[in-house]
């Protein structure tokens, strides 16, 4: 099990290999549909928000308010990743990203953005989305609620030992690439 503090440096990311178990802490920032399209389109980080050397993960997390009037993550599950293909290469590389946390892999583009740029991309647990949240100790801000709405926000959240596995790394290895052709390899067998 590999330890992460955000901002994670080039040569800590290169370091890693697929199936590599780690655990991140510090600042994750969430981003998924509308936020990857605003990007890409050339949209800009809010002031004082820099994804650069950080993590982001693509997640729509359940966030309430607690008796304090500060948010609280209750839930904070990932959500499928290739939807975000078209975009995810060009966020790599003109924000400076060292990780994406999400499920189900990614295409091509990305697996090249990450080899070229120094970025992995981390798989979740899906259906854990409960125990991820426990990982989360706050959440100090949000950004675009009005713009995009709650699941689409980028919410920031400050993260303790939130686990993860590497699947895509720096190298140009795909965890999802390999599974799929050894499965067509098995099917073949079979047709």
């Amino acid at each position: 099990m590999t330890t992460l503090t955000t901002p994670i440096s080039e040569s800590a990311v290169r370091s890693l290999k697929v199936g590599e178990e780690v655990l991140i802490t510090g600042t994750l920032f969430t981003g998924r549909d509308a936020v990857h399209k605003y990007l890409h389109e050339g949209g800009q980080l809010p002031a004082g928000v820099s994804f650069q050397g950080g993590v982001l993960y693509h997640c729509g997390p359940v966030i309430i308010k607690d008796e304090q009037g500060n948010w609280k993550c209750v839930a904070a599950g990932p959500t499928t990743s290739i939807r975000e293909e078209p975009y995810q290469w060009q966020i790599i590389r003109d924000f400076g990203l060292r990780g994406v946390i999400g499920k189900g892999g990614m295409g091509e583009k990305t697996v090249a953005a990450c080899k070229e740029h120094g970025c992995v991309y981390l798989h979740a647990v899906g259906g854990a989305a409960q125990v991820l949240a426990e990982c989360i100790e706050r959440v100090p801000n949000v950004y675009f609620m009005e713009q995009f709405g709650a699941p689409e926000a980028i919410w920031e959240f400050q993260v303790v030992s939130f686990p993860a596995v590497v699947t895509i790394d720096a190298h140009g290895n795909s965890l999802h690439k390999d599974v799929l052709a050894a499965s067509q390899a098995e099917l073949a067998k079979h047709l």
